[in-house]
């Protein structure tokens, strides 16, 4: 019997309201898994931008839990990083009741997971960002040793970028300097490309979007995984963060 919208999990989603690819995470979802998207002000690509983005976090958050929600993603890498993704998630509890996930914890659990120290960096983001998050990762014992960007000044710019051309970025890193690939951003079309550039380049790739619904699966005790969107997604690497 197949399931239905919400049968096995009904997932608020906090999304930046420029972005063009909350559909992502939704159709990289197992059967029986809905996401119900509320959008956060987000109209540029800077950092002070992106911690406007969780302003009025609670107000957007009460939204999703008249869903009758289980669990608030905050979806945004950059604005997770910058604002904590602990006071976060203790912002939305207090809020609505409801734990929550961000992309960035989402993030750093799967390069834990895939053993991922040495990553590449692709982004769409400017320079301050990018900083912003090498530094972030830095924190956390993550070296990053290639950085290439497709810099874009509006998250709608950012959802412009063909699909392909994040897999002609990566081909023209060097895998054996790395030990992985880091597609940062919640707002890019990148989720048919993940195992075309872990094929091409022989290392696992962790996205954001991928790197979340992979944390929520997880977290929701859900043990479907879909095997078209690369090694993280498809549970490769699952049992060496049971518990996690």
């Amino acid at each position: 019997m197949s399931l239905g919208f919400g049968d096995l999990a009904r997932i608020g989603h906090l999304y930046p309201s420029g972005g063009l690819c909350d559909y992502e995470i939704q159709s990289m979802a197992p059967e029986g898994v809905q996401f119900v998207t509320t959008r956060l002000p987000f109209r540029n690509t800077g950092t002070a931008d992106d911690l406007r983005l969780v302003e009025n976090l609670e107000e957007h958050a009460r939204l999703l839990a008249d869903a009758a929600v289980d669990v608030i993603a905050v979806n945004c890498t950059a604005a997770t990083l910058l604002a904590g993704p602990d006071r976060i998630r203790k912002r939305i509890h207090e809020a609505t009741g409801i734990g929550a996930v961000t992309t960035i914890e989402a993030v750093l659990a799967a390069l834990s997971a895939a053993g991922i120290r040495r990553p590449a960096l692709l982004t769409p983001y400017p320079d301050e960002v990018v900083q912003a998050e090498t530094e972030f990762l830095h924190t956390r014992g993550i070296e990053v040793v290639a950085q290439l960007g497709l810099p874009r000044a509006t998250p709608v710019g950012q959802a412009m970028i063909e699909p392909g051309r994040w897999l002609a970025l990566a081909s023209t890193l060097d895998p054996s300097v790395i030990d992985g690939v880091l597609l940062s951003c919640s707002g890019i079309r990148v989720a048919g490309e993940l195992r075309r550039i872990e094929d091409r380049l022989g290392v696992p790739v962790v996205a954001s979007n991928q790197a979340l619904l992979w944390h929520l699966l997880r977290t929701l005790d859900i043990p479907a995984r879909p095997d078209r969107y690369g090694s993280l997604l498809a549970g490769r690497f699952d049992a060496g963060t049971a518990g996690s």
